[in-house]
């Protein structure tokens, strides 16, 4: 079982930066891969950004493609999601999940999840 923990959410500014953390712990399969997924209130869990562990191949969502990055320390069973140009419609409890490599990410489709950390962004 694979526990992940997400961290480094909080209140910023449109146009500011944030860099969200996820944590992995106990059993991981080989080549697996960290996706970040974001719910707005009211609103679907939708995909952000994924990488596989070995960092050789990312994705994003064309809502955040150019602003933000994903990238992974394996050493530390660490991804990061470096966010930059926020905006307000990135309001949203961010979670991140594993699961093997997939060419479309869909929430329902995937069963490992943190608990989520907020990002807050005003006007």
């Amino acid at each position: 079982q694979v526990q992940l923990v997400e961290s480094g959410g909080g209140l910023v500014q449109a146009g500011d930066s944030l860099r969200l953390t996820c944590a992995a712990s106990g059993r991981t399969f080989t080549d697996y891969a960290t996706a970040w997924f974001r719910q707005a209130p009211g609103k679907d869990r939708d995909f952000v950004a994924a990488i596989r562990r070995s960092g050789k191949m990312t994705t994003y969502s064309d809502s955040v493609k150019g602003r933000f990055t994903v990238s992974t320390d394996n050493a530390k069973n660490t991804v990061y999601l470096q966010m930059n140009s926020l905006k307000p419609e990135d309001t949203a409890v961010y979670y991140c999940a594993v699961d093997f490599w997939r060419s479309e990410w869909r929430a329902r489709a995937i069963t490992c999840w943190g608990k989520g950390t907020l990002v807050t962004v005003s006007s």
